[in-house]
Formats: structure tokens, C-alpha cells, sequence
């Protein structure tokens, strides 16, 4: 059964080009309510664990090192099919083959650096946000 809540991380490109509150803006506007914020910075470590399921892959080492070089917004939003819904907010991954209107269409600058993170699946948001924020941080 789907749940009605995701995680959503602001990643350091989109945080450095000024984009934290378009990309909050766009999300509330699609109707999703932010249960729980926080600006903050990943260490090397933290982003490594955060994305170990990528270990083996080529682009690991680069992915933690673009994830921790500064601050982002990291935030678990509530809507039904929340999971679904927020992936088609925010598009494809490359943003030359995202839709229009969607977020990394509009704040992405490649496919490394592509302005959000979006959970896959109702398991991995939930696993994400827990990774992110004690319980006493997510209001609603």
C-alpha cells in the first residue's frame, strides 16, 4: 500500500545557485506539506552511508564528494501517493530529458547535478527520512 510520505533532499548545486525557495515553492504549489526541514551538511562519511547502495558503482566516490561539499535542505513531505506524485514533480534525472515545469527541468544543471533527490519507493522513503530526522523533528 502506498504511503502518503516521501523524502526529498535540496542537493548542493541547487542550494549554491539560490534555488531553496523556488524548489519549496514549486513543491507546496503541488500540493505537498513539509512535515519536517532542516538546512544542513553532510559530512563525507554521513553521505557515503547515506548512499551506499551505490557503493560498487563508478560514480560513488563523486556522488559523496558533490553531496558533502555544501550545505542542503533535507525535508519529508506528506500528500497522497507521496512518493509517486514527488518523483513526477521533480522529473527525469538528466534534465534535458525531464518534462517542463518539472524541478530539475527548471533548477538542474546535469545529470550529477541535478538539483534534488526524490525516494524511490515507499521503504526507501521512509529509511531516508529516519536517516535524517529523530522523531520529535517530523510534525503533522
Amino acid at each position: 500500500m502506498a504511503t502518503n510520505r516521501t523524502f526529498t533532499m535540496i542537493k548542493p548545486d541547487a542550494v549554491e545557485s539560490g534555488h531553496i525557495g523556488a524548489i519549496l515553492n514549486d513543491i507546496c504549489a503541488a500540493g505537498f506539506k513539509i512535515v519536517a526541514l532542516k538546512y544542513t551538511k553532510l559530512s563525507a562519511e554521513k553521505a557515503g552511508e547515506f548512499y551506499a547502495v551505490h557503493k560498487e558503482r563508478p560514480f560513488y566516490g563523486e556522488l559523496v564528494e558533490f553531496m558533502s561539499r555544501g550545505p542542503i535542505v533535507a525535508a519529508i513531505l506528506e500528500k497522497e501517493n507521496a512518493v509517486e506524485a514527488f518523483r513526477t514533480l521533480i522529473g527525469a534525472t538528466n534534465p534535458a530529458n525531464a518534462a517542463e515545469g518539472t524541478i530539475r527541468k527548471k533548477y538542474a544543471k546535469s545529470i550529477g547535478e541535478n538539483a534534488v533527490h526524490g525516494s524511490d519507493s515507499d521503504e526507501n522513503a521512509a529509511i531516508e527520512g529516519a536517516f535524517h530526522f529523530a522523531g520529535t523533528e517530523i510534525f503533522g
